[in-house]
Parts: structure tokens; C-alpha cells; sequence
């Protein structure tokens, strides 16, 4: 990454190219690329690609912090609320992602006292004003998601239906893979295991290649089915792309429940 920053200082250089910060009228043409970098930063935080610790706070917060300059440069942008909607929501469970000795902890057995409950009330009124105005984006659709997840008071009460209606939509603005295997997590709560599997069927797995959720959400779901000698193929595999020491701890322990 060093590297690749270098070489661009110099094309910029070489071209001489300015740096100047953009005009107002300029702003919106520009947001949606700097609402994916601040998402990714946040993403790269909440869940850390690589290293011993689960969670980067240092990034969580940079992001968070961007994403309300953003929207303090420009509050009449929903993308722009939404996002930041997405991150408080997100952020609000931040406490609960490890337990004391650092082991993740799922979102089925997060203690949910211990989310940050005014956050989620700012997240979810700032979902709501983002939804006024129109058709939603992709940020906002997914603020939507999370405030869903949110609101349940027990994960038994997580209302899956609806958040399959609101991944249907969000497939429509954002036809990504990765939506596509989040839908079918979903629909394997709402439908089953069997559901699960046969909607990761139908994405195709050529578009996930190398994603290290596709094959321990395969995995999660072969376990509950009791298709052990499966899913102790897929954990391996999962096992191979992680890079994150808690998340490859945690599919090493789910790997020796199905082969003992």
C-alpha cells in the first residue's frame, strides 16, 4: 500500500495535477465515492481484515467522525444520513462483538442491555428522516436493515421477513454478491437452513470466490443441517482466508464441534 501511494504522488506530480478542494456545486457528483471509502474505513474497523484484535476503534471513529462532517457539510444529502445512520446503528453493538477474554461473540447471543441504546434511538430517528424525500439508496437501505436488527428486543424477535423485503430492494440499487449472501442468511432464518443454502445456490459462487463469508456461511448452515464431514470442509476452507486472529479462532472452534 506504501508502494501504490508513492507511485501515485508521482503521476500526480509528473502530471502536475493541483490539489484543491472542490467547488459546492461539484460536491454531489463526488458523494458516493466518499461515502463507499468512509463505509470501508468503518468496515475495516467494526471487523478488523487482519491482525489479533477484532475491532480497530481507531478506524470505527475516524469513519464515524467523517460521516457527520460529510453530513454536516451537506444535510440535505439522505445517502449522507443514511450512512451515518448504518455506522450508529452498527456502532451501537460495539461493546458486545467480544467477550472478556476477546472471543467473538455473535449477534444471536450479544448481551443486548449492554448495546448503546441512545445511539440506536439517534440511528433509527435519522433513519426515519432519510427515508422521507423519495426512492432510498443503498445507504440508507441498509440503515434500514440495521435499525430492523436494532429494534428486536431478543434475536428470536428479529423480524427476518421484513429484513428480506428490505434486501430485495437494496439488490435492485446495488446488485452485489455479498448483498446477495446477506438475503440468504436471512432467508435461512426466516426459511431454514435448507432455504439458506439453496439461495447461495442461486448467486452462483464464481462472483465469491476468495470471500471468506461465503464458505462459513455454508459452513454455519451444513452444521445446523448436521452435515458434519460438509461442513467441516467448508470451515477449513474459511479457516485458509482468514486473516483475522479472533474470527480464524472462532471457525477453529466450530470446526472441532463438527469433527469431535
Amino acid at each position: 500500500m506504501a508502494a501504490r501511494v508513492t507511485r501515485a504522488k508521482k503521476k500526480i506530480a509528473a502530471a502536475r495535477i493541483p490539489y484543491r478542494i472542490p467547488d459546492e456545486h461539484e460536491l454531489p457528483e463526488r458523494l458516493d465515492a466518499a461515502l463507499t471509502v468512509i463505509h470501508l474505513v468503518f468496515s475495516a474497523g467494526y471487523t478488523a481484515p487482519s491482525g489479533e484484535e477484532l475491532i480497530r476503534d481507531d478506524l470505527v471513529v475516524r469513519a464515524l467522525d467523517l460521516a457527520r462532517l460529510v453530513l454536516a457539510l451537506m444535510p440535505d444529502e439522505r445517502e449522507a444520513r443514511g450512512l451515518l445512520a448504518l455506522m450508529v446503528l452498527t456502532d451501537a453493538r460495539r461493546a458486545t462483538r467480544a467477550d472478556s477474554s476477546g472471543s467473538l461473540v455473535l449477534l444471536a447471543d450479544q448481551d443486548r442491555s449492554r448495546w448503546d441504546h441512545a445511539a440506536i434511538e439517534q440511528g433509527r430517528a435519522m433513519v426515519i428522516e432519510s427515508l422521507r424525500g423519495g426512492r432510498p439508496g443503498r445507504f440508507v437501505l441498509q440503515a434500514c436493515i440495521a435499525a430492523v436488527h436494532a429494534e428486536a428486543p431478543t434475536y428470536a424477535d428479529t423480524d427476518w421477513s421484513e429484513i428480506i423485503k428490505l434486501y430485495d430492494l437494496l439488490l435492485l440499487s446495488w446488485p452485489s454478491p455479498v448483498v446477495g449472501l446477506n438475503r440468504a442468511v436471512a432467508v435461512s432464518m426466516a426459511s431454514g437452513p435448507e432455504a439458506g443454502l439453496a439461495a447461495i445456490d442461486e448467486l452462483g459462487t464464481e462472483p465469491l470466490v476468495g470471500y471468506l463469508y461465503l464458505p462459513a456461511t455454508r459452513a454455519d448452515l451444513l452444521r445446523q443441517l448436521g452435515r458434519r464431514s460438509e461442513a467441516a470442509a467448508e470451515y477449513r476452507a474459511a479457516i485458509a482466508l482468514a486473516d483475522n486472529a479472533t474470527e480464524r479462532e472462532f471457525l477453529q472452534r466450530r470446526l472441532a464441534e463438527v469433527t469431535t
